[in-house]
C-alpha cells in the first residue's frame, strides 16, 4: 500500500454497497493509504424479496473505518480532514426518530412492487422523478408498504436511504444529500427537492423525510465520541456524497458528456454527465456528485450478479461462485454466438431498454452439443449485448457519441468479458486502476470540499486509468449480426412473461 504524501489533508471515503462496506483513507493524488472492509448478509424471505438489517450498515461502517484508520500512524491520523459516504441506491429503511429500524430495510434488488409499478407508473411520474417506472426506485416499494404494511409506514418517524441513515448515525442529524436522496424516486428532479405529488402517490409525509443539503457540501460533523473511538481527535466534517454509480463515474474521471462509465458490478450501470435536467425512455436521470448537474444512466440489474449466479449454481461447487479461470478459458475457446445459443439476461426483470417489471431471463437455442462453457459465454455475451444496446440508445437521445468508456467493477478483471464488451459496444474500454472506484469518487468529493476546488477538476487529478481494450473489427461485425437476433428475443417472449408471473 502506498505511503501518504507527507503534506496536505487525508480524507476517509466510505462505500456502503449491497453486501459490504469499504472504507479508504486517500490522499490528494488518489493514493489509498489505509483501508478496511466489513460485510453483511442479504435477507430473502421469499422470491423477489431482498432485505437487510439496517443496523448492519452502521456496524460495518464502524468496523471498516476503524480498520482503515487503525493502519495509519499518529501523524497521518491528525491529517484526516473529512469523511464522505457513497451508498447503494434505491435502498431504504423505516425507523423511529432515534434511528431504530421498524422493519428490515428494502433493497434496490427487490422486485416485490411490480403490481404497484403497473398501477402507479406513468409518464408524469417519469417526467417528475427522472426515473422510468420500474421495480428499482423506492417509490413503488413504499407504495407496496402503503398497500401491505400501512401501519408500519404511518408509524415511521423517518423514511431514509442508506446515506441519510448513516449520516444520522454519525452526526445525530437527519440530513441527506441531494446526490443520494433522489434515488428514493420522490424528487422533483429538475428542482432537486421533494415532490408533494410523488409523496402523496406512495403515502409518505414530508415530515418523515430528512433535510436536504447539496452534494459535496458539509452535512454535519462526526460526533466526538465516534471520532475518538476511531482514534481521531476531530472535528471531522461529513461531506454529502452521491450514489455509488455516480461516484464510480467520478472515480473513473468521467465528467464530460462524451465520456462514459460502465460499472460491471452486481448490476451493469453505465452513464454520462449532463449539465441540464433531461429525461428519456432509454435512461434514468440521477442527481450528480457535481453539484447542480445530472447523470443519465442506463441500468441492467442482472450484471455480474448473473455471472456469479451461473458459477454458483452450475459451476465448480468448490469455488462457491468465485471467478473460475478454467471456466473462463473454456468459454474463450467457444465461438462468438455460441453456435446459436443466445441469452436474454433478465434474471432480475429488465430495466433499460424495456423497463418491464415482469420480464424474466431466457436461454434460447439449445442443442445437445452445447457445453457448460458455451452457456457461460452466452451469459456474458447476453449481458454485453444488452449494455451495447442501452448505450447506443443513450447516444441517440443525447446526440453525443461516446469517445471512451471507462469500466470498473469485478467484471473488468475478465479478459474475456472486456474483449466481448469492446466488440459489442465498439469504443475503446479503459479500466480503472483503483479497485474501489466508487469509494474513490467519494474521496474526490471530500477532497474537493476540503480544498475548495471544484469536483470535476479534483476528479481529473485523483482518478487513474489503466489497461485499454480496443474493439476487434472482425468481432465488432460478428457481434453486430448476433445483436440483431438477440434483440428480437424480448418481443418474442414479452407475452409469456405475465403468464410466468402468474405461475409463481
Amino acid at each position: 500500500m502506498p505511503t501518504a504524501a507527507k503534506n496536505g489533508p487525508l480524507v476517509i471515503a466510505v462505500d456502503s454497497s449491497t453486501t459490504a462496506t469499504k472504507a479508504l483513507v486517500v490522499d490528494g493524488a488518489g493514493n489509498v493509504v489505509g483501508q478496511g472492509r466489513a460485510t453483511y448478509p442479504l435477507i430473502t424471505p421469499q422470491p423477489d424479496f431482498y432485505e437487510q438489517d439496517a443496523t448492519g450498515w452502521v456496524e460495518a461502517l464502524h468496523a471498516a473505518v476503524g480498520d482503515a484508520v487503525g493502519s495509519l500512524d499518529d501523524e497521518d491520523r491528525r491529517r484526516i480532514a473529512a469523511l464522505c459516504i457513497t451508498p447503494q441506491r434505491q435502498s431504504f429503511v423505516l425507523c423511529d426518530d432515534d434511528g431504530a429500524p421498524l422493519r428490515n430495510a428494502i433493497l434496490w434488488l427487490d422486485g416485490r412492487a411490480s403490481d404497484q409499478v403497473l398501477r402507479l407508473g406513468s409518464t408524469r411520474v417519469h417526467e417528475l422523478s427522472g426515473m422510468v417506472p420500474d421495480v428499482t426506485p423506492s417509490i413503488y416499494k413504499l407504495a407496496w408498504l402503503n398497500d401491505h404494511e400501512p401501519e408500519v409506514l404511518r408509524r415511521a418517524a423517518r423514511v431514509v436511504g442508506v446515506h441519510g441513515y448513516l449520516v444520522h448515525a454519525l452526526t445525530g442529524q437527519w440530513r441527506d444529500s441531494r446526490g443520494t436522496a433522489d434515488s428514493l424516486g420522490l424528487f422533483d428532479m429538475a428542482a432537486l427537492d421533494w415532490s408533494d405529488e410523488l409523496l402523496e402517490l406512495c403515502g409518505v409525509q414530508r415530515e418523515q423525510l430528512p433535510e436536504l443539503v447539496d452534494a459535496a457540501a458539509v452535512a454535519g460533523e462526526v460526533l466526538p465520541e465516534i471520532a475518538h473511538g476511531w482514534g481521531l481527535a476531530g472535528p471531522i466534517p461529513v461531506i454529502a456524497g452521491c450514489g455509488d454509480g455516480q461516484a464510480a463515474g467520478l472515480g473513473a474521471g468521467v465528467t464530460r458528456p462524451d465520456e462514459g462509465y460502465l460499472n460491471l458490478g452486481t448490476a451493469v450501470v453505465a452513464g454520462v454527465h449532463s449539465p441540464t435536467y433531461e429525461w428519456g425512455r432509454s435512461y434514468r436521470t440521477d442527481a450528480a456528485g457535481i453539484p447542480g448537474q445530472f447523470v443519465l444512466e442506463v441500468v441492467q440489474n442482472s450484471g455480474a450478479y448473473l455471472a456469479g449466479w451461473f458459477r454458483t449454481e452450475l459451476g465448480d461447487p468448490s469455488l462457491d461462485g468465485a471467478p473460475d479461470p478454467e471456466l473462463e478459458r473454456a468459454a474463450a475457446e467457444v465461438a462468438p454466438g455460441c453456435d446459436g445459443l443466445l441469452t436474454l439476461p433478465y434474471w432480475n426483470a429488465v430495466q433499460s431498454p424495456h423497463w418491464d417489471p415482469q420480464a424474466r431471463g431466457a436461454m434460447v437455442g439449445f442443442s445437445g452439443g452445447h457445453s457448460r462453457a458455451a452457456m457461460y459465454r452466452s451469459v456474458v455475451e447476453g449481458i454485453s449485448l444488452e449494455a451495447a444496446r442501452n448505450l447506443r440508445a443513450l447516444e441517440a437521445d443525447t446526440g453525443t457519441p461516446l469517445t471512451v468508456l471507462r469500466i470498473m467493477g469485478g467484471g473488468q478483471r475478465s479478459e474475456l468479458w472486456r474483449t466481448i464488451l469492446a466488440a459489442c459496444i465498439g469504443v475503446p474500454l479503459e479500466t480503472c486502476e483503483t479497485d474501489e472506484v466508487s469509494a474513490l469518487g467519494a474521496a474526490i468529493m471530500a477532497y474537493s470540499a476540503v480544498t475548495g476546488s471544484d469536483v470535476a477538476s479534483t476528479a481529473s487529478v485523483m482518478a487513474r486509468q489503466g489497461e485499454v481494450t480496443q474493439p476487434d473489427p472482425d468481432l465488432v461485425r460478428r457481434y453486430a449480426a448476433i445483436a440483431e437476433v438477440q434483440g428480437e428475443l424480448y418481443n418474442s417472449l414479452k407475452g409469456v412473461f405475465p403468464k410466468l408471473k402468474a405461475l409463481q
